[in-house]
């Protein structure tokens, strides 16, 4: 089989490797007699796997002892309702960067649960710039500052965080998660969906201080209770088995290759290639994205003639390059370049750019 390239922003390109070792053990999990994905989450089999998971995350990450790393299903989108509903206290206010589509929904969850202070607002520029970290200015009563690290449907990313102090930092980092080294210990809570850098979708990775559980909330339900999981280390209910045997894989063949030091040395070479290409292109190509801030994951980009746009992505199409066009929400044209993206695909994609720009200027 000649597989597609996939430029998808989620779920995401994977490695061949895993899958193929996914394939091997789908059956018959190492000899185990029976499937990982049949297996009890309360037995042996697959709390050794579950362990060995987390013990990856921990290395990958250089994660602190006083945090904890856990698992939960919902998806990040979950977590734009629990995170104000554990730790926006009665009387005080939670600080959100609004950037972008992910952390915009979060902050309209949070509205709805207590008091919040935007303390940036991207909507002028049509999202298409951050604020400099150290511009923003946080409430005198801040239960938590929060931002999303990667915004996936805009293409900005940011470059260094912000000092919160004393104040809790929460960040989503769903689609640039273990794409280069983070200083954990600066944020009070880090969590994403897996579907972007890590795995298939169906799971949530969070790592969270242990000391954020002592802010929580009173008469929290049991499944929206960050408590809970804590102690129940993610496995309060049945977990997404099949979602974190995939990032189990995944880690290691990060591990393998680098380690998040060179995910990130990769990342900025392959998106490298593609800005390139745009800034060198005549203005035929243009990003609408403040280049101070462009994402490494996600390359939004357009067509000054727009009706070339679908040309391009039907041409492309044909080529065997799958999912370049842009957010319904935004339009023009998208390459997400994950960990997992052969170097080759993205070096197709930048030869195939090139030679649309000839044959159409």
């Amino acid at each position: 089989m000649e597989r597609k390239k996939n430029y998808f922003a989620g779920p995401c390109v994977l490695p061949v490797e895993v899958l193929k070792e996914v394939e091997k053990n789908i059956v018959d999990y190492q000899g185990n007699g029976l499937s990982m994905i049949e297996a009890s989450h309360r037995g042996g089999m697959f709390e050794k796997m579950y362990d060995e998971c987390i013990a990856l995350v921990r290395e990958l990450y250089s994660v602190p002892e006083d945090y904890d790393v856990y698992f939960l299903g919902g998806g990040a989108t979950l977590q734009f309702t629990m995170i104000p509903f554990n730790f926006l206290k009665k009387n005080t206010t939670a600080d959100y960067a609004m950037t972008g589509v992910w952390a915009n929904k979060a902050t309209e969850d949070a509205i709805k649960l207590g008091r919040v202070n935007v303390i940036f607002d991207g909507k002028d520029s049509k999202y298409s710039t951050l604020p400099e970290p150290g511009s923003l200015r946080f409430s005198d009563d801040s239960s938590y500052v929060y931002i999303c690290a990667n915004e996936t449907i805009g293409g900005l990313e940011w470059k260094e965080y912000p000092d919160t102090g004393n104040i809790p930092l929460i960040c989503d980092m769903s689609s640039n998660y273990f794409s280069q080294p983070v200083p954990v210990e600066k944020f009070s809570m880090i969590y994403g969906g897996v579907q972007k850098n890590l795995g298939p979708a169906g799971a949530t990775l969070i790592i969270m201080k242990k000391s954020m559980l002592d802010r929580r909330n009173e008469n929290i339900p049991a499944y929206l209770d960050y408590g809970r999981h804590s102690k129940e280390k993610g496995l309060y209910n049945t977990p997404p088995v099949f979602s974190i045997w995939v990032v189990k894989l995944v880690l290691e063949w990060i591990k393998a290759n680098g380690g998040v030091k060179g995910m990130y040395d990769r990342s900025l070479i392959t998106s490298g290639m593609i800005y390139d290409v745009i800034d060198n292109s005549n203005n035929f190509y243009y990003s609408p994205v403040d280049a101070r801030f462009r994402s490494r994951m996600n390359i939004c980009f357009r067509i000054r003639n727009q009706e070339l746009e679908a040309k391009f992505l039907e041409e492309a199409k044909n080529n065997g390059m799958l999912g370049l066009k842009g957010h319904r929400s935004v339009g023009g044209l998208r390459a997400s370049l994950y960990n997992s993206l052969p170097t080759s695909d993205v070096e197709f994609l930048r030869d195939f750019m090139i030679k649309f720009e000839k044959e159409n200027s």
